[in-house]
């Protein structure tokens, strides 16, 4: 006779819920619990009924990736380590392209949870706004009161209001793997400073988006640290999209608000190499004239010329771990966060501040 559900709890020591719980992955699992069962499984020869699994658990193998822009590294990164995690789980991932659009980000998650997703994942900086973040929580809410699992990469936590829909399951949350922006901007301006430099460009990334916000609060937090050497009371910043072409044009407009600028900050890789393009068409050297920093550490910045000084995130791997919280294979973070904190990597491309 074939083995049930029952059996397995029974020789596992657990309620069949904590069952259905591992082999369903919609809710964390202790990781010592989680191998009892299996085990049981395994000795049993139990065979889930995927049929009878796909009603009651009213999901597909459908897990989502929802990225503001597929092409870009930085994303790239994050959606693999997701996917590696994932297709170990024989699941599928999706990844949804927003392009930024917060419409398209709400659309994404109500159509992947008409398609009773097993699971999503939101990465990137989200549209700082508290009417659309209201709207997240709320669609957030109502996707795992359903049964769904929410993980946020690369963004700030996501509260679950009171009045954001129907009440979710007991334990049940959004948990998020989260960037410390502000410090790995603060690090970097410091860094700068401890080199000399006290005329400072900051190319910013584009308006409404969490990930601008915290990283230009950094370097105003450092430059607030080090007040005999700010030159300005007020940072030195343009803002602009997260690609290169916004660094190459931001070059023009900062060296003509300040002629005698020696350090640009960019907001992340990709826009540091149009900086440092620009500079080059100008003949300014690097670091030599102006030094020139990133963020992220994505895998071209080591071999820029000279290489780019920048703060390493491990992006694909807060993408697995990303993968895992979703999956229930690790137990959630206290409070619901993980924060993972960069490292500066200080390369040649910044150097000591050009004497007068």
């Amino acid at each position: 006779m074939a083995a049930t559900l029952a059996d397995v709890a029974e020789r596992a020591g657990v309620s069949t819920a904590t069952v259905s719980r591992v082999l369903n992955g919609n809710y964390p699992v202790a990781a010592s619990t989680r191998k009892r069962v299996l085990r049981a499984v395994e000795e049993l020869q139990y065979v889930v009924n995927a049929q009878a699994r796909a009603l009651a658990a009213a999901s597909s193998d459908l897990v989502g990736i929802l990225v503001n822009d597929v092409a870009d590294p930085f994303f790239g990164l994050i959606a693999s380590g997701i996917q590696a995690e994932v297709a170990e789980a024989d699941l599928l991932p999706v990844i949804c392209n927003t392009g930024g659009d917060p419409e398209r980000e709400l659309n994404y998650l109500t159509l992947l949870q008409r398609q009773r997703a097993r699971g999503v994942v939101l990465t990137g900086g989200a549209w700082d706004d508290g009417h659309h973040l209201a709207a997240v929580a709320e669609r957030a809410r109502h996707y795992i009161a359903g049964g769904g699992r929410l993980v946020q990469c690369g963004r700030p936590p996501l509260a679950l209001g009171p009045d954001a829909g129907p009440p979710a399951p007991e334990g049940a949350g959004v948990i998020t793997v989260a960037f410390d922006n502000r410090g790995g901007a603060r690090a970097l301006t410091a860094h700068l400073i401890s080199l000399g430099h006290t005329r400072i460009g900051y190319v910013s990334g584009p308006e409404h988006n969490t990930t601008t916000a915290t990283r230009l609060e950094g370097h105003r937090r450092a430059l607030a640290d080090h007040p005999e050497a700010a030159r300005l009371s007020e940072p030195l910043v343009v803002t602009g999209a997260f690609t290169r072409t916004a660094g190459y044009d931001a070059v023009a407009e900062l060296l003509r608000r300040d002629p005698e600028l020696t350090a640009v900050l960019a907001s992340n890789d990709s826009v540091a190499l149009g900086v440092c393009a620009a500079l080059r068409e100008r003949e300014v050297e690097i670091p030599a004239r102006i030094s020139v920093a990133g963020f992220d550490d994505l895998p071209f910045s080591r071999d820029t010329c000279p290489p780019l000084t920048t703060v390493r995130i491990p992006l694909t791997e807060a993408g697995r771990r990303a993968g895992r919280l979703l999956l229930g294979r690790d137990a959630p973070p206290p409070g619901g966060v993980l924060t993972i904190h960069p490292e500066l990597v200080a390369r040649t491309s910044t150097g000591p501040a050009k004497r007068p």
